[in-house]
């Protein structure tokens, strides 16, 4: 489990491609009958693997808690074969017109391949039905001849179904059906694999190619993992050992300052997941990579193909405890690693369905230790979850039968994989998440670096203000379908999001503005799938180099400079078409501080240089029509306050009696504008946020704390505290502490809680900036907690990721590190403490120390 996947990405790809290749010139050279009875026995464990993996065994398919995973399976192929009986002309099956609809191409090859499972799958009452084989293989010879085979005629509509969806269907068949095939069609499998190597995209003499911006992290390892396949169903070794050594790429850490084939894909030692450069997504394209490498780990085993000493499952455990879990919340997916998924009905607690079935096949594979956290985790998931994972939706029969193994055996204790006190900083993706016992608090940010959300083929409509500071608001216990997903997105307006500082204007959709799905003019270089619609249309990143925070156990301090986006920037600057539209982004500059109680949240600047009205929203919570929401508070002055309005208050609490969850609202600057407490009955159709989405109407009860600025008002600053399951008593004790502002500026943010003993100081601007007893040379992010025996432990780090050192002074007595600092160089000084901080390449991270 303690792999190092820093080692992993300096040795593992290079040494496998090299091992592995060298296997493949001693077969390709005859060596020896040796050589030779080793291939042979690899394409044999391959196809069993394979079949395993995706059929089950006669073991497992015996098991009764496989047996509605086998019905399923069976009741699908049945469902298929009826489909075929009653194909009108055009059709292949039923209802799935071919011609020029790649979808219904694709969901062709889809149905081929879910009936050949069924005559693979032991205990199915198809298995073995060479009839049925029969039938598929006519319908693959059918779909080559008339719509696929040709690529000049081929390859319409999105670039994903030719490279890897049907690609993956296909090669999945050919497997399944390997003995028929050979004996039936016996060139129809080489056909099929030259038709695929010439649809990739860029590649190489029909190999990948790892320099295309397609061919990148899970992208790639579905192609890689096809071609593994591929490899076995024609008894080909080279083919199988270049694409694991392809595949391995993928699961390297992301260094970004040494960067192979430019890709900034994948994970990075942080914990961070990017897909399409700069989106972050953990929570769909991270969880479809993990379930191909865990994939692998089981195609692979008992080959000679198989990365040696476990070090695939050791680095993928990594992954489970750092960067999958802490976004895990009882169960639910977070939305902020979810790019344009967040609008999808069927999210959140499926999400995590496939992070469950990957969990336990690991812990099959993962050593010791890390196997029993393995399943104990799997086990915490089941019991903490509203919605349990069906286990009749995983992919393999052998992985419902090892769950169930799991959950039956008493000597596994169900245990979380983190401890329940826990902040994570994911400075590579922005991103940031706080958990506590009772609440998970999780902030999405955005940069020169990051995505500020993800739009794409008519999903996510309205996405425009999810990587301004958003956060979602996890508490403990709730139904998080009534608190999130899409219906947070249908009912919420998108400018007012929690968290969200945004002007007060209409927006159109990218359908809205233009009739399609995409902004189309070929001649300025914008297609559907362009590196200028990437940029510009589908996730553009900000223009803001300041997004970051530090960590010190488990407190955070995050911060965000509001920015113009890179297609508002390259509007203004004249280097796009005149009907392309833009908008531009309030003014703003932001902290979170987040404690044990509490989130502390102070903005400065706050505003519009356009002039326009701004709204900043420190929350909005969606409830039932029908709940019985109650909101009660206090005014400055100690009289007692209800209901919704504007009012000077000192706090506010939310409680949904149904759920039984409450937020407290406390208000730090008696000088801000006054806060407007709404509660609104609002219903909208999910289609508004994603073209496919069923005209659903959704009702919900819609709570608002926002502060208003009126157009041409003075910029301005806000400081509160959001205060999970706060009672009315403890909202009223804030009045004497423990948290006060030390600053709240453009330059300066910062707090202090007496309780904990800690300072957190957000600086932005070329310093030096003086903020109690720290003394701080420019921007940094600085948390630094004093214990009663005058221990003092400091986190720092750079938010900006651009600067080489940043220094501070701590007055008072000398202090010297109480161990050897990497990074940091200590100096005693007659007035206190001077730290230096190397930060070069360290893209956000943060540096520790303790100091007596």
């Amino acid at each position: 489990m303690q792999i190092s996947r820093r080692a992993l990405l300096s040795m593992a790809p290079a040494g496998t491609l090299l091992a592995l290749a060298g296997r493949v010139r001693a077969t390709a050279a005859d060596a020896g009958a040796a050589a030779v009875a080793s291939a042979a026995t690899d394409q044999a464990a391959l196809l069993g693997n394979v079949t395993a993996v995706f059929c089950g065994t006669a073991e497992s398919n015996a098991r009764p808690e496989v047996a509605a995973k086998l019905a399923a399976l069976q009741s699908t192929a049945a469902a298929r074969i009826a489909a075929m009986d009653t194909a009108g002309p055009g059709e292949l099956f039923h209802g799935v017109g071919l011609g020029t609809s790649d979808p219904h191409l694709s969901t062709s090859f889809q149905y081929l391949y879910e009936i050949a499972l069924a005559t693979r799958a032991p205990g199915s009452a198809l298995l073995g039905d060479t009839a049925v084989q029969q039938r598929v293989i006519d319908g693959l010879t059918r779909l080559y001849d008339g719509y696929y085979g040709d690529q000049s005629a081929g390859y319409y509509g999105n670039w994903f179904t030719w490279e890897i969806g049907i690609s993956g269907y296909v090669s999945r068949t050919l497997v399944l059906l390997a003995d028929r095939l050979a004996k039936a069609a016996p060139a129809l499998t080489a056909t099929y694999v030259a038709a695929m190597d010439a649809y990739l995209r860029n590649g190489k003499d029909g190999d990948v190619d790892l320099d295309s911006r397609f061919h990148t992290g899970a992208n790639l390892a579905d192609i890689t993992t096809n071609r593994v396949l591929q490899g076995a169903a024609l008894g080909d070794p080279a083919r199988v050992t270049k694409a694991v050594a392809d595949q391995l790429t993928v699961y390297a850490t992301v260094d970004p300052y040494a960067l192979r084939h430019g890709v900034t894909d994948g994970f990075y030692a942080d914990g961070s997941f990017l897909q399409h450069a700069s989106v972050a997504y953990t929570g769909s394209y991270g969880t479809g990579l993990l379930t191909r490498v865990v994939q692998t780990v089981k195609i692979l085993d008992g080959t000679s193909y198989a990365p040696g000493d476990g070090d695939l499952a050791g680095v993928v455990t990594g992954w489970v405890a750092d960067s999958f879990a802490p976004l895990i919340v009882e169960g639910w997916m977070a939305e902020i690693v979810k790019g344009r998924s967040v609008s999808r009905t069927g999210t959140g607690y499926a999400d995590v369905a496939a992070v469950v079935e990957a969990v336990v096949d690991l812990s099959g594979y993962a050593p010791g230790d890390s196997a029993t956290a393995l399943a104990g985790y799997a086990k915490h998931l089941r019991q903490v979850t509203k919605a349990a994972p069906d286990p009749a939706g995983f992919v393999s029969p052998v992985s419902v039968a090892r769950y169930a193994d799991i959950l039956a055996d008493p000597a596994i204790r169900a245990r979380d994989i983190n401890p329940a006190a826990l902040h994570s900083a994911y400075p590579a993706m922005d991103r940031s998440v706080h958990r506590r016992p009772g609440y998970t608090f999780a902030l999405a940010r955005s940069s020169t670096r990051i995505s500020g959300y993800e739009y794409m083929s008519g999903e996510n409509l309205t996405p425009w203000f999810q990587g301004a500071g958003a956060h979602y608001l996890y508490l403990a216990g709730q139904d998080q379908t009534r608190a999130f997903g899409v219906d947070y997105f249908t009912a919420v307006p998108p400018d007012r999001l929690a968290g969200v500082t945004a002007p007060v204007e209409t927006r159109l959709t990218v359908p809205e503005l233009y009739g399609t799905q995409w902004y189309d003019n070929p001649a300025a270089g914008f297609t559907s799938s362009s590196e200028s619609q990437n940029t510009y249309v589908y996730f553009p990143r900000g223009t803001n180099t300041h997004s970051g925070g530090a960590v010190l156990g488990a407190y955070g301090a995050a911060a965000m400079v509001l920015a113009p986006d890179a297609a508002y920037a390259a509007k203004q600057a004249g280097q796009l078409p005149e009907d392309f539209v833009a908008y531009r982004s309030a003014d703003a500059t932001r902290s979170w501080f987040m404690l044990d109680d509490e989130i502390v949240v102070l903005a400065a600047g706050v505003g519009d240089s356009a002039g326009r009205a701004v709204t900043t929203t420190a929350d909005a919570r969606i409830a039932g029509p029908a709940a019985p929401v109650a909101l009660t508070g206090e005014v400055r002055g100690g009289a007692p306050w209800s209901g919704t309005g504007t009012a000077p208050l000192a706090w506010l609490r939310y409680a949904d009696a149904d759920q039984g969850t409450a937020v407290g609202y406390v208000l730090l600057d008696p000088y801000q504008p006054q806060p407007t407490v709404a509660l609104d009955t609002v219903t909208r159709s999910r289609r508004a946020v994603r073209l496919t989405n069923p005209d659903t109407p959704v009702t919900k009860q819609v709570f608002t704390l926002t502060f208003h600025q009126e157009p041409g008002a003075p910029h301005t600053a806000l400081a509160y505290a959001l205060v999970p399951g706060a009672t009315e008593r403890q909202l009223r004790a804030y009045a004497h502490g423990p948290l006060s502002v030390l600053a709240n500026t453009t330059a300066v943010q910062a707090v202090t809680h007496r309780g904990l003993g800690l300072l957190a100081v957000n600086t932005f601007t070329p310093g030096p900036h003086r903020v109690g007893r720290l003394t701080i040379d420019g921007p940094a992010s600085v948390l630094l907690r004093e214990a009663p025996d005058g221990t003092v432990a400091l986190a720092l780090a750079d938010p900006t990721t651009t600067r080489p050192t940043l220094s501070l002074h701590l007055d008072g007595r000398p202090l010297h590190p109480t161990a050897p600092t990497p990074g940091l160089h200590i100096r005693p000084t007659r007035s206190g403490t001077t730290i230096q901080a190397t930060t070069t390449h360290l893209y956000g991270h943060t540096l520790h120390t303790t100091l007596h």
